[in-house]
């Protein structure tokens, strides 16, 4: 299988183990290289060992300075080769290959011979055996290492470095097909098996090519980024674990552990393609957690969820209201009407939630009470202090309405379909009537309880677009300022704040960059608005624009198209929506629609201001 495998060998060294590190789908243990030695990193918050948020990310690796020895115990300058199912080491005594068993479990394939390996591990307790060693961190933390190896061992020491940490040396005299195993877990009980290392290695392959197979072909020129960010859609996930209730995909195993429902949402997208119930799950794994009143929490992780902050003010916080439009999504594609049935309840729960907590004055339109609910954490529609009523908010709660219609027609609830379908239609009439300014042409988010305008301009000022449900003169006015290459026309539209706006930083997150989830909501909303030319260039731009980089980022500069130097690497929601963009293209080549526009509509200059 590894010699039949296309995906494989189309996907060598795309994995540098600096920025992207070797994992697999389930696993928390992250395998990374530099010079001629290996570190593991756990993908684990651990929030008990570091409280602060984001205190995970500076912990140090587990298991580091890992090194392959000769038979003098000197270390061996490598060369690494890497594939998706497995870590090529080529050394002068031979290749080291390191593969997944399991989630949990790591196998190392020696080379025949006398050589060995060390590294410095982060455990408290250490024995030797007759076949290996265990390691153990006690304490509130327990983490546990199993070594074990099918080859004659020469030498086999633990020797402490500090209070916390251990020296581990091995030296063997190794026949053909001996192999080294690691049990990396929290358990008491360890996995000390070591299989046959061929067999593990065509195992692994095996894997990672059904999972590249099942998934729809697309355009060569999308080929080698599409396969890779599928291979980031299986290697970012995890097993459940406490709260983390079902398998689910996180945003970033090197910088986002844990279940943010907004994402959640955009993984489902991609899941839907290759299997129903991982895509469904990433939409259970946050109903398991729904409030009595009906919030959904803003992030699930392992330890907990998040429901509330008291930074940078203090009130419950969640993410933009996107579930049953996701949900109705994946009825599209599966036609699981059961799923519908099983999640209706839930969905108008969390629904009728923001209404009656997020309504202040009472008006129908509903205001975000946290900056960090909208998901847009710095954007300069914050600077000012909240609540802000937002047109996004609004757009997506007129997007929740108009789905959970379709969803209780599915179900048979006739009458709450319509009365849904008239809940999307007044939602948007209110949005017309409250937040439209027809001298500026744009939506205006406006701070409550005084109504003050937030003159931050930014693609949401735009959103209403999205619904499709906007009068053609108003929709032509929101496209004349996406396509002003003065705003948000730049070489890689949709910036997060206009290009004239004195708050605009490329650099900075949402006040400047382009985000691939605010493109494929516009690219939506253009076709549902009837400009479908100009959806297909802004979803070609937004691909192009994701082919410049080898990784898939969280973020881009609108102007170089280059990932800024804060901006995550091996992103979920950016893979997903690649994948997705990347199969919706194929029906504009199909009908010669999207022609770059920039003649036509990009290059205009005389937008509203």
């Amino acid at each position: 299988m590894e010699a039949q495998s296309p995906f494989l060998e189309l996907l060598k060294d795309r994995i540098d183990l600096k920025q992207i590190p070797f994992s697999d789908r389930g696993s928390r243990l992250m395998v990374f290289g530099s010079e001629d030695r290996l570190s593991v990193r756990l993908a684990e918050r651990w929030a008990k060992l570091n409280p602060g948020l984001g205190g995970y990310l500076e912990r140090p690796p587990l298991l580091d300075d890992w090194r392959f020895t000769g038979g003098d115990t000197r270390s061996l300058p490598m060369t690494r080769t890497t594939y998706p199912h497995r870590l090529d080491c080529a050394t002068a005594a031979g290749t080291f290959t390191v593969a997944f068993v399991d989630a949990e479990t790591l196998l190392v394939t020696l080379p025949p011979g006398r050589h060995g390996l060390s590294f410095r591990a982060t455990f408290d307790q250490a024995h030797t055996d007759r076949r290996g060693g265990v390691l153990r961190l006690t304490g509130d933390i327990r983490r546990n290492l199993a070594y074990t190896t099918t080859a004659s061992l020469l030498t086999n020491d633990i020797t402490p470095f500090d209070a916390t940490q251990q020296i581990v040396r091995l030296t063997f005299n190794s026949p053909d097909r001996a192999a080294v195993l690691l049990n990396i877990t929290p358990r008491l009980g360890f996995n000390r098996w070591v299989p046959d290392p061929a067999a593990a290695l065509e195992a692994a392959a095996l894997r990672w090519h059904a999972w590249f197979a099942a998934v729809p072909p697309v355009q060569e020129r999308y080929r080698s980024q599409y396969y890779y960010a599928w291979w980031i859609m299986r290697a970012g996930l995890i097993a459940p674990r406490y709260y983390t209730t079902r398998e689910v995909m996180v945003p970033s195993k090197l910088y986002y552990v844990g279940v943010w429902q907004w994402d959640a949402y955009f993984h489902a997208l991609a899941y839907r393609h290759v299997d129903t119930k991982l895509a469904q799950d990433q939409i259970r794994v946050l109903l398991d957690h729904q409030r009595d009143d009906g919030m959904l929490p803003d992030a699930v992780h392992d330890e907990g969820m998040v429901t509330h902050l008291t930074f940078p003010v203090e009130a419950d916080v969640t993410k933009p209201p996107l579930a049953a439009w996701v949900a109705w999504k994946l009825y599209e594609t599966g036609g699981d009407r059961e799923f519908l049935d099983e999640i209706y309840e839930p969905l108008v729960r969390c629904h009728r939630w923001w209404f009656e907590k997020n309504d202040l004055d009472g008006n129908g339109l509903c205001e975000y009470n946290h900056p960090y609910s909208s998901g847009l954490d710095d954007s300069p529609l914050w600077d000012d202090g909240v609540p802000v009523e937002a047109p996004d908010l609004n757009t997506y709660l007129c997007l929740q309405a108009e789905a959970l219609s379709h969803i209780a027609a599915a179900i048979g609830e006739q009458a709450d379909a319509a009365a849904w379908a008239a809940s999307a239609d007044a939602l948007a009439h209110r949005m017309i009537d409250q937040l439209w300014d027809p001298a500026a042409g744009l939506f205006w988010a406006l701070r409550r309880p005084g109504g003050e305008r937030v003159r931050a301009r930014t693609p949401f000022n735009l959103f209403p677009l999205v619904t499709g449900r906007m009068p053609p003169d108003i929709a032509a006015r929101l496209v004349a300022h996406l396509t002003d290459t003065r705003q948000f026309w730049p070489a890689y539209p949709v910036p997060t704040v206009s290009l004239d706006d004195p708050t605009y930083n490329p650099l900075q997150m949402w006040r400047g960059p382009t985000w691939v989830n605010v493109n494929y909501l516009m690219v939506e909303g253009l076709r549902r608005s009837g400009y479908a030319d100009l959806a297909c260039t802004l979803r070609r731009r937004t691909l192009a624009m994701m082919l410049r980089d080898r990784d898939i980022h969280e973020y881009y500069h609108p102007e170089t198209g280059q990932p800024p130097p804060k901006a995550a690497s091996t992103f979920g929601w950016s893979s997903a929506l690649f994948i997705e963009m990347a199969l919706q293209d194929s029906l504009c080549a199909e009908s010669g629609a999207g022609a770059d526009l920039e003649g036509a509509q990009g290059s205009q200059r005389g937008g509203d201001t």
